[in-house]
């Protein structure tokens, strides 16, 4: 198969393309492979289809495309080659082998061009990446902001590989080649500063001074024009090159790479943000912020260690870096992460880089914030001040001396610097130089708040490696070769390493002390849950690796965010939130909130959406071996049974509950409420994944009673999503009714899988399911369950055709839920029977069933299922009364069935009735949409 975003959006599986359909479903597509192999919210999703106000409806609108690709998906034999489109949470995951999609072979193309040390081998692979492009980026999606600024990154990415080719070309000796690749694009894009300052300068290297000096003038109008200002540095400098007739970095004499800091070693390996490109360092100084002070006489201190070899990636972050230091005023820039996650690296690769820009010097300090003792402040400026020129004989015996003169000697320096593993903000503040030319950069496993209101501090956020990073980071250690020789293994070992820099690493080490092993040996030992953190430790007397990060991490954070933290372990889901987490601690809401919002400022959870919270594999994993409350897990399958039975009530509030909690549950634990009907069919949609994993837990745990109720309790979900795979959670909630011996339990799960296998086409399986449940039903002497379970006996046997069992059925059906008093179980078995008594042509019988079903007093239900009866009551009634001539009033009964079926969502009966309008020659004027939330449109 083969996934394009460069140019159409398209998907094809050997020379057939597939039809995706209309522009928004192509749009959905395109917005899950940006992410790919990642999670995508639906609100992500609605985004990318609405540049303005989306639709009531909207969410509805996704999952119905949602549904059309997997179907799609699965009938081109996705699966054979890795492919699958994934339900997580309220997010949807687009599983994708990295090779099948453009974008990554073109990331993987430029990359490996850009390192080649031949200039020909470069020229080729960076052409090879730049044919991949067959027109503009996500051509025939939405014009959506999202999705344009995604076209928009994709085509700078473009253009970086086309100056890098043209770069190629000169170090080949080819300057005409160079000016020829970026003639066209310098035409394509006239206001991009980049590739008019490239081509200024590859036209004065092939000897066209003049073209070259004609060019800038024509930008700097442009410029000028268009936007109103005035050319950038680099434009600047590219033309004084050309006027005075200067040297040029690249002119032909092989490549430019950035220098090594003094004392580092070998250059680590370049991100290509960064490499074959000597306008970099020869601008910084250009960029720096005006108005910073001029370097003192005598030395300036240069305190940075060694750089992190390998390092890779982390294009985004860098940029951020240079966006918030390139503001000066004295900036401050706080990167936070989990442990092993490469703050440091990604620290010390910019500040290497940039160190250039600060001719007063580089200050560097390990706060020793986790792990060992924490350095005072005090000790780290007395360093600092020697580092400045202050002899120790002279420095200050008071702290607050020794504060005051680096306050005064760093007034008149622009300094960089780097304070590393900072655990809280007293740790920083007196560090910070006093400058408004000088830049400092933190690093921290947690979220320094005061940092960020009392100096006004910029987050850069620095999450795990994505897939295509971390397999090379991989390579980059261990080898391509090797890696090349592997790649599905090698994509399997960063999986299970969490895209975690210190873990691939680790993973790294133990490759390269074990060259006999082949990476698919590693990968099965690590696949291992029990041994894998173990093997991610290079040296247990030593503490290093993951498992002590995490250990170092957690301590110091308040007793109830420690205990949570430890039974995060417990949780089967992807997620969860505050009142999942006040389950499992047996507490309220806001103390869970509070011990959530702690882990999250240590980056042990992620909160990826407002309120739910996720971890990482390999915390799960730390968290599982701290041991746990055995009663952690029953208290969160109560906790999520107690608010199921909620958003039930909720969802349909004129049906009786299907279930009550299980005796040993807890009555007054906190639990979530619903305002209306479209939240709590939210919440079920958002739980979905958590729910199905509880199932799945408390059936290991041998909580069975707690497992059906689980499963069941979901019916007004599975009502309006029948077709979207229920089948396997509902058998395991049948094995659970089984083992427990419970006709009621058991007859409602037969009943609803009996329903949902029907609606599937599978009748032989419903039959199976359904002909079981209205004894058993009998048996628990529930008249109401027996009722439905009738009902849906009788929908199965009709599918081909009405008969007499089906009728019987039917009939009994609607006597046991008038005896139970049961309103609305009595509405659906009328509205099946008028549905019978219309295919039999008994036309007179199925307008008196109508008459009467529709006199039944319903007890004022206005919403849900009781609503969809209805609706689907007075259709059947209209087609019985054009049946019979009267055409005014088929008319005005089918008009009321559209405003109802319309203010619920209830596509199907809008459909119905606008067919029947038609028929009968009427204008068909659709309802307004319903107000106050989305409403699901029925499968």
């Amino acid at each position: 198969m083969d996934f394009r975003l460069l140019g159409r959006v398209g998907a094809a599986t050997g020379a057939e393309e597939l039809q995706l359909g209309p522009v928004k479903r192509r749009s959905v597509l395109a917005a899950l492979l940006l992410k790919a192999n990642s999670a995508v919210p639906v609100e992500q999703l609605i985004a990318a289809l609405w540049d303005d106000a989306p639709p009531t409806h909207a969410r509805t609108v996704v999952q119905g495309h949602v549904s059309r690709l997997r179907a799609l998906l699965a009938s081109a034999g996705a699966g054979e080659h890795g492919v699958g489109l994934m339900t997580q949470g309220p997010s949807y995951v687009f599983e994708v082998p990295e090779t099948l999609l453009d974008t990554c072979r073109f990331e993987r193309l430029a990359r490996r061009g850009r390192l080649r040390q031949r200039p020909a081998d470069a020229v080729a692979v960076l052409g090879e990446a730049l044919a991949l492009w067959h027109g503009p980026a996500l051509d025939g999606t939405a014009p959506s902001a999202p999705l344009r600024a995604a076209a928009q990154t994709l085509e700078e990415a473009r253009l970086d590989v086309v100056e890098s080719l043209a770069v190629a070309h000169e170090r080949l000796g080819d300057r005409a080649g160079a000016v020829a690749v970026l003639q066209a694009e310098a035409a394509a894009h006239p206001l991009c500063e980049s590739l008019a300052e490239a081509l200024i300068l590859a036209l004065y290297r092939a000897g066209r001074r003049s073209d070259a000096l004609d060019r800038y003038h024509r930008v700097r109008c442009l410029l000028a024009d268009e936007l109103g200002v005035g050319p950038g540095p680099g434009l600047r400098g590219a033309y004084e090159t050309a006027l005075r007739g200067g040297p040029v970095g690249a002119g032909g004499g092989g490549p430019v790479s950035p220098l090594p800091a003094p004392g580092a070693g070998p250059a680590p390996v370049p991100d290509a943000r960064y490499e074959a490109d000597a306008r970099y360092e020869a601008d910084a100084l250009l960029l720096a912020p005006a108005g910073r002070p001029p370097a003192p006489a005598g030395p300036a201190p240069r305190l940075l260690p060694r750089g992190v070899r390998g390092f890779l990636g982390r294009g985004t972050e860098l940029a951020a870096l240079d966006r918030i230091t390139g503001a000066g005023d004295g900036a401050v820039a706080l990167v936070t992460g989990p442990a092993g996650v490469g703050k440091t690296a990604l620290a010390l690769q910019w500040a290497h880089h940039r160190q250039a820009r600060y001719p007063g010097g580089t200050l560097f300090a390990d706060l020793r914030g986790f792990g060992g003792v924490p350095v005072e402040p005090a000790e780290t400026v007395r360093e600092f001040l020697i580092a400045l020129g202050v002899p120790a004989r002279d420095l200050p015996d008071s702290s607050a001396a020794a504060a005051a003169l680096y306050r005064e000697l760093t007034a008149r320096r622009a300094l960089l610097v780097v304070l590393d593993n900072a655990r809280g903000t007293d740790q920083v503040r007196s560090l910070l130089p006093s400058g408004t030319g000088s830049a400092v950069l933190v690093t921290s496993r947690i979220r320094l708040s005061g940092l960020i209101v009392e100096e006004l501090a910029r987050p850069v956020p620095l999450d795990v490696l994505g897939p295509v990073p971390a397999t090379e980071l991989l390579a980059a250690a261990v080898g391509e070769e090797r890696v090349a020789a592997e790649p599905e293994a090698a994509d399997r070992l960063a999986r299970l390493c969490d895209g975690l820099p210190l873990a691939l690493r680790i993973t790294a080490a133990q490759l390269a002390a074990r060259p006999h092993w082949r990476l698919a040996d590693l990968a099965a030992e690590l696949a291992d849950e029990q041994r894998r953190l173990a093997l991610l430790s290079l040296d247990e007397a030593e503490e290093s690796g993951v498992a002590a990060a995490l250990r170092i991490t957690v301590q110091g954070l308040p007793p109830e965010a420690v205990r949570l933290f430890a039974l995060l372990g417990v949780v089967p889901g992807p997620d969860l939130e505050r009142y999942a987490a006040a389950a499992l601690l047996g507490r309220d809401p806001a103390v869970a909130a509070e011990a959530l919002d702690r882990l999250a400022g240590a980056h042990l959870v992620t909160e990826y959406a407002p309120g739910r919270y996720s971890t990482h594999d390999l915390v799960r994993l730390y968290a599982r071996g701290l041991g746990t409350d055995e009663g952690a897990l029953l208290r969160l399958l109560d906790g999520y049974t107690a608010t199921a039975l909620a958003a039930s009530l909720a969802a349909e509030p004129g049906e009786k509950p299907c279930c009550t909690l299980p005796r040993e549950a807890p009555a007054d634990a906190p639990v979530r409420t619903f305002a209306d009907r479209p939240a709590a069919l939210r919440w079920y949609a958002v739980e979905r994944e958590n729910l199905a994993a509880a199932v799945t837990a408390a059936r290991a745990a041998g909580h069975d009673d707690r497992a059906w109720r689980l499963a069941v309790l979901q019916w007004p979900y599975v009502v309006w999503s029948v077709r979207d795979g229920w089948a396997p959670l509902l058998e395991q909630a049948l094995e659970a009714s089984r083992l427990l011996d419970d006709p009621d339990a058991e007859s409602r799960v037969r009943a609803l899988l009996g329903w949902v296998l029907t609606r599937e086409g599978q009748l032989s399986e419903a039959l199976a399911q359904l002909e079981l449940a209205p004894a058993l039903a009998a048996r628990a002497h529930d008249p109401s369950s027996e009722a439905i379970a009738l009902v849906n006996l009788a929908v199965a046997l009709d599918a081909d055709g009405i008969t007499d069992a089906s009728l019987r059925h039917v009939t009994r059906a609607v006597r046991l839920a008038r005896e139970a008093q049961d309103v609305l179980t009595e509405l659906l078995a009328l509205q099946h029977r008028t549905h019978q008594l219309l295919a039999r042509g008994d036309i007179a019988a199925a307008e008196r069933c109508t008459a009467y079903a529709l006199a039944l007093d319903d007890h004022g239900v206005t919403t849900g299922l009781g609503a969809l009866r209805r609706a689907a009551l007075r259709l059947s009634r209209s087609e019985a009364l054009l049946a019979l001539g009267e055409r005014d009033a088929a008319e005005s009964c089918t008009r009321q069935a559209l405003a109802e079926a319309a203010s619920q969502g209830f596509q199907e009966g809008v459909n119905r009735a606008r067919s029947q309008l038609e028929a009968l020659g009427r204008p068909v004027d659709l309802p307004a949409a319903p107000k106050g939330g989305d409403r699901p449109v029925r499968s």
